[in-house]
């Protein structure tokens, strides 16, 4: 199959597939949390099976997850990682995502019932108290949590500094980071998106209780190991 047969491929059957089960989680809004958590982790699922049989995408993954709750620090260089959390970490995990994605008709009200977070960078202050009342009661959940802690897509090869939010959740709920970094870019953040494979490299966890300083360095060398050579992104 010719790359564009195969990114055609992909768009039809992805995009319909997700539009169904879009549709099937609506009605799970008004049952137990657990019916969205599991249309969540098939939609992840989904996405991993198009991108694989059709995209011809494989995913590696270094090192060895944690045992226990954590905050995943998660590089992110395309809307692969974001999709694909949910298959990435065990436990349904609860992602911080911009406030954007839960305006979105239907979706956004699905992501809500399933716990993700909304992060409006418009209103500074009071997003920071927003996120972090929620990240309390999200550690309560015992779900590990992810977050993106250069704030937006940062193209494969280059460097975002560190969002503030990051050290206030971190001092707030009191759990280690886990600092992943991940290399979509180049295969999927594309006009035309290609064959290969993507890497997921996890980090040391890193322990609370650390000043900013030291902790947004390590986690932003961390995030960054699977981009040699990065520049800070203009």
């Amino acid at each position: 199959m010719t790359l564009r047969l195969r990114n055609i491929a992909f768009a039809i059957a992805f995009y319909s597939g997700s539009l169904v089960l879009v549709l099937l989680a609506l009605p799970c809004v008004f049952l137990p949390g657990g019916a969205v958590i599991a249309m969540a982790k098939a939609w992840s699922r989904w996405h991993r099976f198009c991108t694989r049989t059709l995209l011809g995408i494989r995913i590696e993954v270094e090192g060895d997850m944690p045992q226990g709750q954590a905050l995943y620090a998660i590089k992110h260089e395309s809307f692969f990682e974001a999709i694909d959390m949910p298959s990435f970490l065990d436990g349904a995990p609860i992602p911080f995502a911009k406030i954007e994605l839960l305006q979105i008709p239907l979706w956004g009200r699905a992501a809500a019932r399933y716990g993700v977070i909304g992060v409006d960078r418009a209103t500074g202050a009071k997003a920071l108290r927003h996120m972090s009342r929620s990240a309390k009661l999200a550690k309560a959940s015992g779900r590990n949590l992810g977050i993106f802690p250069e704030g937006t897509r940062v193209a494969h090869g280059t460097q975002a500094p560190m969002q503030s939010g990051l050290y206030g959740i971190y001092k707030l709920i009191d759990l280690p980071i886990v600092p992943v970094a991940v290399d979509s870019g180049p295969l999927y953040q594309t006009s035309t998106k290609r064959s290969g494979t993507i890497t997921y490299r996890i980090g040391k966890p890193i322990p609370p209780g650390l000043a900013r300083a030291e902790l947004e360095s390590q986690v932003h060398k961390a995030i960054n190991a699977l981009n040699p050579g990065a520049s800070p992104a203009t």
